[in-house]
């Protein structure tokens, strides 16, 4: 991230040269084309229609909002991320896939700046998000998002389980991803992820397995 919030190396902007390549794909953790169509297909499972107004937090170069935008009516799709680099790297996604037309909705946000896009939300999507946040991050993300969800909607977002509160060691995970309690990647109890919901003022829910790839578990926030 940019120099206020040193809590991992995803704000690093690409180079030309690795937009060219496509290397936007790989910094957002690669598997583009499983993990994209992945939180698609979930949502969809989840009751979104083209109707609907979806908000990407931490939408990276659009791995799952291509998709969207391509379902989505136009201007329904809002993604929002930390990395400029990397939303102009999901631009150039858009233009090669001919969904210019869709008019989605992408701005940069170093603090979760999400009253911006000035309306509120169906459905939101957090797809490797808590995995690169420390506690304080994660709250300020939930308390913006709360501002902005309808009062039926939902915040979905991925996490990396830990087995209990205050778990310092590290875990290994499927697809070779280790994590731990206060370094990135990140992982968090159940028990941490409820107490950072009542602080957020939000219900949680734990969903659990979703058939990630790397065994990232799925949670749901709602008003």
């Amino acid at each position: 991230m940019d120099d206020q919030y040193q809590v991992n190396s995803y704000g690093r902007q690409l180079t030309e040269d690795e937009l060219q390549s496509k290397w936007h794909r790989q910094a957002v953790g690669g598997a583009w084309d499983e993990i994209g169509l992945l939180q698609f297909e979930y949502l969809k499972r989840q009751g979104i229609r083209p109707e609907h107004y979806l908000l990407d937090v931490g939408c990276g170069c659009l791995r799952g909002g291509i998709h969207f935008a391509r379902y989505l009516d136009e201007a329904h799709y809002y993604g929002l991320d930390i990395n400029a680099s990397l939303i102009e790297g999901g631009r150039r996604e858009l233009a090669e896939a001919g969904l210019e037309h869709k008019r989605p909705q992408l701005a940069v946000s170093k603090c979760f700046e999400l009253s911006q896009f000035g309306r509120q939300f169906d459905f939101a999507m957090g797809q490797s998000l808590f995995t690169h946040l420390p506690f304080n991050h994660i709250i300020r993300c939930l308390i913006e998002v709360r501002k902005v969800l309808q009062p039926c909607g939902v915040f979905f977002v991925t996490f990396f389980q830990a087995p209990e509160s205050g778990y310092l060691p590290a875990i290994s995970h499927p697809g070779g991803a280790v994590t731990h309690y206060d370094e990135d990647a990140y992982h968090q109890s159940w028990e941490e992820i409820q107490w950072l919901a009542r602080i957020a003022r939000l219900k949680v829910r734990l969903i659990g397995d979703w058939q990630h790839p790397r065994n990232q578990r799925m949670l749901a926030f709602k008003r």
